[in-house]
């Protein structure tokens, strides 16, 4: 059997970049063992152009959401689903301070595309607390990441281009210009794993620094309308649902939920809001993410035809369209891939 190229790994990287390789006219045939866990499927799923303590403009912002917002209307259409939630992210100030720098910033050029509204006293005062005002961002909202694996998964199907079962790699045979497995010949094998990667022999060395995440599912009768963020964000998924995460751990990095990830994002959902709730469950994943919070990606230093599409770490839903358009076209129209991003960064490493 030939393909084009072989994925290993059907979550949110792998379903992603399936979908621009075959819109690209590749043929693919995407490995996934529904027995290994998947952190892409308990993700948040947020995308937000302001993050951190320092409220900031994420990263790189100006490409990837261009790119996202135009992209996933386009997948959902094609996937023939409704994943993507649109919703304004609504972030409470801390100080007076905090808002005269952001009636400043929202004039600017760089932030202004990003900033619906600044307000200058509390806008949403009987849901969160908000004495200072805060600020509400468009281009932000959340994918609901399972429903689009489940629609990637039937799309991949119906093209038997999707095998439920490990990949090992092991089997792997790498000839010139070609790789081989199980009797599938294809031009490159695409990793895209995650941690998972990192007990594997091609791309042990790569420097991932997996983090551990745990969610709470809650249950409200507060008619939520924006998602809420500070601290914890809190999304609302209909029905009196909501997400709220995340945490952060470098050191355990099971997928057990555990009750002090409970108790500290309990602590800071209490910080945050007003109005009362249930803990419907708790749930845990690990994510890809890197050192330097940047994906890894591009072609292993010996063996050419493996490649590395990873290290996408806490925003996923953000990185992964405009990365997968960029290797799509490294491989189909021989372009490069940002030095920020290129896996040739750490080849030292080796």
């Amino acid at each position: 059997m030939l393909v084009d190229y072989i994925l290993v790994g059907q979550g949110l990287a792998g379903s992603i970049l399936a979908n621009h390789l075959i819109n690209a006219g590749c043929s693919v045939m995407v490995f996934d063992d529904p027995s290994l866990s998947n952190s892409s499927k308990i993700a948040g799923g947020l995308y937000n152009p302001v993050t951190g303590r320092k409220m900031v403009k994420t990263w790189n912002a100006d490409n990837l959401f261009n790119y996202l917002t135009a992209y996933y209307p386009k997948l959902e259409s094609q996937l023939d689903s409704d994943f993507l939630n649109d919703i304004p992210i609504y972030r409470p100030f801390i100080s007076a301070e905090e808002l005269n720098e952001w009636m400043g910033k929202s004039a600017d050029i760089d932030y202004s595309s990003y900033v619906q509204k600044v307000h200058n006293n509390s806008a949403y005062g009987n849901q969160v607390k908000d004495d200072f005002g805060g600020i509400l961002l468009n281009q932000s909202g959340f994918v609901d990441t399972a429903k689009l694996l489940f629609a990637s998964a039937a799309f991949l199907n119906g093209k038997n281009s999707l095998k439920h079962e490990y990949f090992d790699p092991s089997d792997l045979r790498l000839e010139e210009g070609y790789a081989e497995y199980k009797g599938i010949k294809c031009k490159s094998v695409i990793f895209c794993n995650g941690h998972k990667s990192l007990g594997q022999q091609y791309f042990g060395w790569i420097p991932l620094r997996p983090v551990k995440g745990e969610l709470l599912m809650i249950k409200t009768d507060e008619d939520l309308r924006v998602i809420h963020n500070r601290g914890v964000f809190v999304i609302p998924l209909g029905n009196g649902i909501c997400k709220v995460g995340s945490t952060y751990d470098h050191q355990n990095l099971d997928e057990n939920p555990t009750i002090e990830a409970k108790n500290v994002l309990v602590h800071k959902l209490n910080e945050l809001i007003k109005f009362p709730y249930e803990i419907e469950y708790q749930l845990a994943g690990v994510r890809p993410a890197t050192k330097d919070r940047k994906p890894i990606i591009g072609q292993h230093p010996e063996f050419k035809s493996l490649i590395s599409f990873n290290g996408f770490g806490t925003k996923g839903v953000s990185l992964i369209p405009y990365y997968a358009m960029q290797l799509t076209q490294l491989l189909t129209e021989a372009s490069r891939i940002d030095d920020e991003v290129n896996i040739e960064r750490f080849f030292s490493l080796y």
